[in-house]
């Protein structure tokens, strides 16, 4: 079964994200865009639940936030019981540690999910994204690392986005103003 998630990411800057969305446009598969809002509660687990503009979930990923890969579960809803979710988690004695708003270009390109996103009050980030099982993990990973050099686009740390992520996280109700 896939269910692990392979992902690499990097910062872009406003610029290369127009290039981008050009160039997948015409060498992808555009599936189209989404807006997505994802509230992040505070708990040793990375548990979350998103309304974009089909429907609600819960996201549970194992592991640590940036983690190159990590097992997922996804339970989908209505994506008008977005706020049932969130009072159901209140209610549990979860706190919301933060909220993103983002919106997201996916593509299909060469096998691989792209995602092409901004995020109010964190800025541009391109996701490259595949399934794998455990054997075939290690191998997915440096097919999405020649992929991303591909592009001309400089991998960017965990620690860099361990980083920009914990000031978000203690910014967001300024930054997102």
């Amino acid at each position: 079964m896939k269910n692990i998630e392979v992902e690499i990411r990097s910062l872009i800057d406003e610029n290369k994200y127009h290039k981008l969305l050009r160039f997948f446009k015409k060498e992808g598969k555009w599936l189209g865009e989404d807006y997505q809002e994802t509230y992040y509660f505070d708990c040793k687990e990375d548990l979350r639940i998103q309304k974009n503009n089909n429907f609600s979930k819960i996201w549970l990923k194992s592991g640590k936030i940036h983690d190159e890969a990590r097992e997922e579960i996804e339970i989908k809803f209505d994506k008008e019981d977005f706020e049932k979710l969130e009072q159901a988690f209140l209610a549990l004695g979860y706190k919301v540690g933060i909220k993103w708003f983002r919106t997201r270009n996916t593509f299909k390109w060469q096998g691989i999910k792209v995602c092409l996103d901004y995020t109010k009050g964190y800025g541009y980030i391109i996701e490259l994204e595949k399934l794998a099982n455990e054997n075939e993990k290690d191998k997915v990973l440096d097919t999405l690392k020649q992929k991303l050099a591909s592009l001309k686009i400089p991998l960017i740390s965990r620690e860099e986005f361990d980083k920009m992520f914990k000031h978000y996280k203690d910014n967001w109700k300024i930054l997102i103003k």
